[in-house]
């Protein structure tokens, strides 16, 4: 007697990998960048850099060893998140060696080459040695033990365009805030992820807002208010405004509840009125805001926002051309704060939303690698990453095109900054690792022997 059709066992479901359709996009993504360094020569010295092919093989040499560092350790991930990754430090690269023809005197393209090396060396380090990203939940206060350390460090040092967050030892410069923020988005997942329940069904009810009881909330809001008041006394607006919301994101991922957003708002707000009106280096940087051509008006020439906001005017719809704007008039941050305006200006409004794309699909992977998890600290980390990506990439831009005050923060991959990159290239590293995690198939409980046997998948089960 053969067994049924409905007793045979259902066939194994088989995710295709995509690991050639990642290996496609980055050949893609190495040759936009070559084109817009070659395209940068053309238009300033009507000839191609003598060093294309350097900077092709280069920058084709780091997406390779990290796709390989992806195909064999995380077969399963994510195939868009590596590609756009090395597309907009590619795009970065090709802007700030346009910047530098116009600083001879200050180049900055070879030292952000090779903090890109020293990213994706961290990017495959990270790929390699982190097999489950559900191990870094066991570190979550050696994590903000560390990330306080790092956030304090830089007030013992010298400001820094009015901003104590560098550290400086001799030629060497880097801002400790940078890593600080992957620690705390652990720690954030790790203990709201513990106490998700508590947080979300206990305590007491004030209107329509549930609170929950001070000996649950209590440490992580106490975290958050220190590492926000170090911020603060450091004059560092950006971050401080970065950890906010990402708290308030996680809490509000952890509890469902979404008064927890009104609430983040209204206290947002009730800091930047505090701040803003009694921090001096703040405070002049909302009037600014409130006003970027003043000091055309008092006759000292345009502020950096107002270059900025000029710059973008001149792009138009489909920009001037790379190698042919001015947005190094914008002065000392061109390179670092303002290349957003370098974009603007030279792609256009059609080549900013390709980048404003770009940086969208990336923290979309990132929420949809997160939401396809089990278990809750992988997808608060995940969307905590996502999140910290987002939230930069909306105060940086809305800071250059005069929507809300600036705050001296880098954009992701495309700004001058080692800290910033390689910060960056351990963020895309973990949403590697997490959505290889949630796309790899459940290979599900071994079939019991005698069930086998009785449907027919041995030899107890054929027909005699």
């Amino acid at each position: 007697m053969t067994a049924t059709t409905a007793d045979a066992r259902p066939p194994e479901l088989r995710l295709p990998k995509r690991r050639g359709v990642e290996l496609s996009l980055l050949i893609g993504a190495v040759l936009i960048s070559v084109y817009g360094y070659a395209a940068v020569g053309l238009a300033r010295n009507d000839a191609v850099p003598p060093d294309v092919a350097g900077y092709g093989a280069g920058l084709g040499l780091l997406a390779l060893l990290a796709h390989l560092a992806v195909r064999f350790r995380a077969p399963f991930a994510d195939p868009l998140l590596l590609p756009i990754a090395v597309l907009l430090n590619g795009l970065g690269l090709v802007l700030i060696y346009r910047l530098d023809l116009e600083t001879p005197s200050d180049r900055a393209a070879t030292t952000q080459l090779i903090w890109s090396t020293l990213g994706v060396a961290f990017f495959i380090a990270v790929v390699v040695l982190l097999r489950d990203h559900r191990v870094l939940q066991r570190y979550a206060y050696l994590s903000v033990a560390t990330a306080l350390v790092l956030l304090i460090v830089p007030i013992f040092f010298p400001a820094v365009n009015g901003a104590k967050i560098w550290i400086r030892i001799g030629g060497l410069s880097f801002q400790p805030g940078e890593f600080a923020k992957i620690l705390l988005a652990v720690f954030f997942a790790a203990y709201l992820a513990a106490n998700r329940n508590a947080l979300a069904y206990t305590g007491r009810r004030v209107w329509k807002l549930q609170f929950p009881t001070g000996r649950v909330l209590g440490p992580i809001v106490a975290i958050w208010l220190l590492s926000v008041g170090v911020l603060v006394l450091e004059r560092d607006l950006g971050t401080s405004l970065l950890f906010f919301g990402l708290f308030v994101i996680l809490l509000y991922v952890a509890t469902g509840r979404i008064g927890w957003i009104a609430v983040g708002l209204l206290l947002a707000a009730a800091g930047a009125f505090v701040v803003g009106s009694f921090e001096p280096h703040v405070h002049s940087r909302v009037e600014d805001w409130l006003d970027p051509y003043a000091t055309i008006d008092a006759g000292q020439g345009p502020s950096q926002l107002a270059q900025s906001l000029f710059a973008f005017a001149a792009g138009g719809m489909f920009g001037t051309g790379l190698g042919l704007g001015h947005s190094i008039l914008i002065g000392f941050a061109a390179k670092s704060d303002f290349i957003l305006a370098t974009a603007g200006e030279e792609l256009g409004l059609a080549g900013l939303t390709a980048i404003f794309l770009l940086y969208a699909l990336l923290v979309a992977r990132g929420f949809r690698a997160g939401l396809a998890l089990r278990d809750p600290f992988g997808r608060l980390l995940s969307i905590g990453l996502a999140s910290i990506l987002a939230l930069q990439v909306f105060v940086i831009a809305g800071g250059v095109m005069g929507l809300i005050p600036l705050t001296g923060m880098a954009m992701p991959f495309l700004a001058q900054g080692g800290s910033s990159v390689v910060t960056n290239w351990i963020i895309v590293a973990l949403l590697i690792r997490v959505s290889d995690v949630s796309r790899t198939p459940d290979p599900g409980p071994d079939p019991d022997p005698a069930t086998a046997a009785a449907a027919g998948d041995g030899p107890a089960g054929e027909a005699e």
